[in-house]
């Protein structure tokens, strides 16, 4: 039976990848998605989410959830004293996709997370692929769903390297008391932060590829990864130039097939004062705490691999 999942996202151009591979993967049951502020503010991902949707010819339930972060007075996505770079040249603002004619859900996102779970069997895994802010609401408002989840995978955080900082990626950054609520939850955790995402990279090269597929999943694939190309390119934050990583589709590839990426189990906590640290996961992977092991952390991943489930599964059509 496919896996049942459902995909917390803040669709930019990455989320978008991967709601396409979840959608169109006949070993994953999507049932539904949420929206977050992150990448966007959280009515552009909805929107972005819908039509990623109708582009490929697909009805999945969408909710839109949270558009400030759990604590904060400041504007969303802006923690004090950081410049915001990234995802105005990565991700733009609404996709290059025509303007969706569905609307969400009229339940907001963590409603509909609850309940949905309280409702299972325990057999749907959670795949947060932006900020957590959503996820960290619902265990705040219902902590008896922790135990009804299969497991989550999340994508976020840094060990050796980070993005919105030298510290700290940017989904834990933009929220980083949610991250470490969710983290500190007891629930089964996958963690695929930017060390295995930064090795599991598409090029101009797996763009012609995806273009040859010719379906409309391949060619907006490819089209949203010459943006990403082109955004990292100009900030210069690839060691191999003309490389993007797509964080969130790795996610989705390593619920599919696990041997995709390489986790070792440690003990994960989030930094929320650091004046240089704000955001950053500290994975103890020399066993320095005392502290027993909670997140299974990815610090590698198979980018052929990577690479062939993805063209695998974009070159299907609904």
């Amino acid at each position: 039976m496919p896996q049942k999942i459902i995909l917390d996202v803040d669709t930019g151009t990455d989320d978008a990848i991967a709601l396409m591979a979840a959608a169109l993967s006949p070993d994953l049951d999507l049932i539904g998605v949420t929206t977050v502020n992150g990448n966007c503010p959280v009515h552009v991902c909805t929107e972005n989410t819908l039509r990623v949707f109708e582009h490929i010819g697909v009805s999945v339930p969408v909710y839109e959830g949270y558009a400030l972060p759990l604590v904060s007075t400041l504007p969303p996505h802006r923690r004090p004293g950081i410049p915001q770079t990234e995802p105005s040249v990565v991700h733009g603002k609404y996709l290059d996709l025509p303007p969706a004619r569905s609307h969400p859900g009229d339940r907001h996102a963590v409603d509909w997370l609850i309940d949905t779970f309280l409702d299972s069997g325990g057999d749907i895994i959670l795949a947060p692929v932006g900020p957590l802010t959503n996820i960290a609401a619902a265990f705040r408002k219902a902590p008896e769903i922790v135990e009804k989840i299969q497991e989550i995978v999340i994508m976020g955080g840094g060990h050796e390297v980070g993005n919105a900082t030298p510290s700290a990626e940017f989904n834990i950054w933009v929220d980083p008391e949610a991250a470490r609520i969710v983290i500190g939850s007891g629930c089964p955790i996958r963690l695929v932060p930017l060390d295995a995402t930064h090795k599991a990279l598409f090029n101009n090269g797996t763009c012609s590829k995806l273009r040859a597929l010719g379906t409309p999943a391949a060619e907006a694939t490819a089209r949203f990864t010459e943006v990403r190309i082109a955004g990292y390119n100009r900030i210069g934050a690839m060691d191999e130039a003309d490389t993007t990583p797509i964080h969130d589709a790795l996610v989705v590839c390593a619920i599919i097939d696990p041997s995709v990426i390489e986790t070792v189990f440690v003990h994960v906590d989030v930094e929320t004062r650091g004046e240089l640290t704000d955001g950053r996961t500290v994975c103890d992977t020399h066993r320095r705490s005392g502290k027993d092991p909670n997140v299974h952390v990815a610090l590698h991943a198979d980018r052929a691999r990577f690479e062939a489930m993805m063209l695998e599964t974009l070159g299907r059509t609904a």
